[in-house]
């Protein structure tokens, strides 16, 4: 029987890592271009920041910022629409606890609860299950949130639910997929991404496979990694290994968790009770077909967005115009390159959802690496043009 220390026991070893960091470094020599690796999930960030990851790796390789942050990729209209139903004096909304930070264009629900709105943040959902039963006169609406690692979840509660006859809890359900977002970057091309490092959570409930069909369309390596600083260094390796070779393969790092096609007890369970939403809108990504998903036929009576559909704003609200949220999660900037960084954008006071979330990449580079700013900052500074770009900033952020 698998222990937890035995999931992460020696896999921050120092010498480890120097020891794979100097075989990467050896086999990127061999290299005929530079490799850029997209860390799809944002734990895999946080992983590469806190160890300082990317300052063991040769000049030629290099991260790019996934949108595998549940938190990050939700656009401020989903947002709105927890407000508004939170604002309704007969819900309680009940939610993970990273969304009630996060900013749509009403504010965050941390404000609306300040405001009178019953908001209540959990870190297990079958707490919903619990609070509905406590007010039976009230409708309390779970926010559910996150990819195909937390789906299975809200599909228990959602059974439980159904199984008690507790019918006064409703789901507004914002489950994303993880493959059509890494075909969206892919197919959009601006990134310039060469290989990924896919999610070992997501793919410890779906399976690896679900990456195959990236690998036979793009022609790019994928290696399922696990988080610690040592799995995420041998998938480096791995990626390196391939390159060399001239070949693209789907490979398990995290091969003590992940399976080819995961758990599957897990998966029926979520078939059998949701169905893919035609189209969802991802922050930063944009509109991405079958990308989500909704709950199927038979469950519509507990769906939020239907029962209190005449409460809800259907607007496309976009990103303030200063926060490069967006590009992040394209993985067309990094997050020292936004000119809100660590000014009018911080954990505190977040402008974007990559500050708010803790799997956030801008919330990973505040924590660990500082306010340091790109080269073209620095080379700014020099010359008197910092000043004036930071003034042009505070003037956008007051907008």
């Amino acid at each position: 029987m698998i222990e937890l220390k035995d999931l992460s026991q020696g896999f921050r070893n120092p010498e480890l890592m120097q020891s794979l960091s100097q075989r990467i470094h050896q086999l990127s020599a061999q290299l005929s271009e530079p490799v850029k690796i997209m860390e799809v999930c944002g734990g895999h960030t946080h992983t590469i920041m806190k160890y300082g990851l990317n300052q063991l790796l040769p000049r030629n390789i290099e991260f790019i910022h996934g949108p595998g942050c549940p938190v990050c990729i939700m656009p401020k209209e989903r947002i709105d629409h927890a407000i508004e139903l939170a604002m309704l004096p007969e819900v309680i909304l009940v939610t993970l606890g990273d969304m009630i930070r996060v900013p749509g264009s009403k504010g965050t629900l941390a404000q609306c609860r300040a405001k009178g709105g019953d908001v209540r943040p959990v870190y297990d959902p079958l707490d919903a299950l619990e609070i509905a039963k406590q007010n039976p006169d009230r409708k309390v609406v779970f926010f559910a949130i996150g990819f195909e690692t937390t789906t299975p979840m809200t599909a228990v509660l959602l059974e439980l639910a159904e199984k008690q006859n507790v019918a006064n809890l409703y789901f507004h359900i914002n489950h994303v997929l993880v493959p059509p977002a890494v075909d969206a970057v892919m197919a959009d091309g601006a990134a310039k991404v060469t290989a990924f490092i896919g999610p070992s959570h997501v793919s410890a409930i779906t399976g690896s496979d679900i990456y195959q069909p990236i690998v036979d369309c793009y022609h790019t390596p994928v290696v399922v990694s696990g988080f610690e600083p040592v799995d995420v260094m041998q998938s480096i390796l791995m990626i390196v290994e391939q390159k060399v070779q001239g070949v693209a393969k789907l490979e398990v790092q995290y091969t003590r968790v992940v399976t080819a096609k995961g758990n599957q007890a897990a998966q029926q369970k979520v078939v059998s009770m949701f169905t893919l939403r035609p189209h969802f809108r991802w922050r930063g990504l944009g509109d991405i077909p079958l990308s989500s998903l909704v709950l199927s036929e038979q469950y519509r009576h507990r769906d939020a967005e239907i029962v209190f559909a005449d409460a809800l704003s259907d607007q496309v609200i976009e990103d303030h115009k200063a926060c490069q949220c967006a590009d992040i999660l394209r993985g067309l900037a990094k997050p020292n390159q936004c000119r809100v960084f660590g000014r009018g954008c911080t954990p505190t006071k977040p402008m974007g959802s990559c500050m708010v979330s803790s799997e956030g990449a801008c919330n990973a580079y505040y924590r660990y690496a500082g306010l340091a700013f790109d080269l073209d900052l620095t080379k700014e500074a020099t010359t008197g043009k910092a000043s004036i770009n930071r003034a042009k900033t505070e003037k956008e952020i007051t907008a």
